[in-house]
């Protein structure tokens, strides 16, 4: 049985799509499934899982997630806006990230939000919950003495991840 320890590290949960990974040239599909293959690829449940196809693009792209593309190549923006769609899609419908990202593409043509700014805040943000998160179960992985202590953490950690989904539900109602 693996140390919880060992399978945080495993997970990188900190990995992340930074500003900094991103080219400042526009890219083809390819280029961005590799991109994306590139920073998130060991983080996957199995080996064999795709981070992303262009399957999912496109239908980001025909279901208006992301700005229209334009000779088939995606900027930054795009780029940005596609790892705020892997991100949330592990807890959100496809409706609430569109409800998000519709809110965020009319802010940013109203000229009131710098999508890089809210990115780089976005990715700051996720440093710290990272941190946080790992300090609070290897905390709990102390009080463990048994497989049974060990399957009431991870009930614990599920019913977590609940509580913390249906406040988002709720908070994307809100908008």
């Amino acid at each position: 049985m693996k140390d919880i320890e060992q399978i945080i590290a495993e997970l990188q949960l900190g990995k992340q799509l930074t500003l900094s990974d991103m080219p400042n040239i526009d890219l083809y599909m390819d280029q961005v499934i590799q991109l994306f293959e590139n920073v998130y690829g060991e983080t996957t449940r199995d080996k064999d899982d795709k981070v992303l196809t262009k399957t999912m693009i496109n239908n980001y792209a025909k279901g208006k997630l992301l700005p229209p593309i334009k000779n088939k190549k995606y900027s930054r923006e795009h780029l940005m806006m596609i790892s705020l769609i892997y991100q949330l899609k592990g807890v959100l419908s496809i409706q609430d990230i569109k409800k998000l990202l519709d809110y965020l593409q009319q802010e940013m043509v109203d000229g009131t939000l710098d999508l890089a700014a809210f990115y780089s805040q976005y990715s700051e943000l996720l440093a710290g919950n990272v941190e946080r998160f790992q300090t609070e179960v290897l905390a709990e992985n102390e009080k463990l003495r048994s497989q049974e202590e060990r399957i009431l953490l991870i009930a614990s950690l599920v019913n977590m991840s609940n509580l913390y989904r249906k406040v988002a539900e709720k908070l994307v109602d809100e908008l």
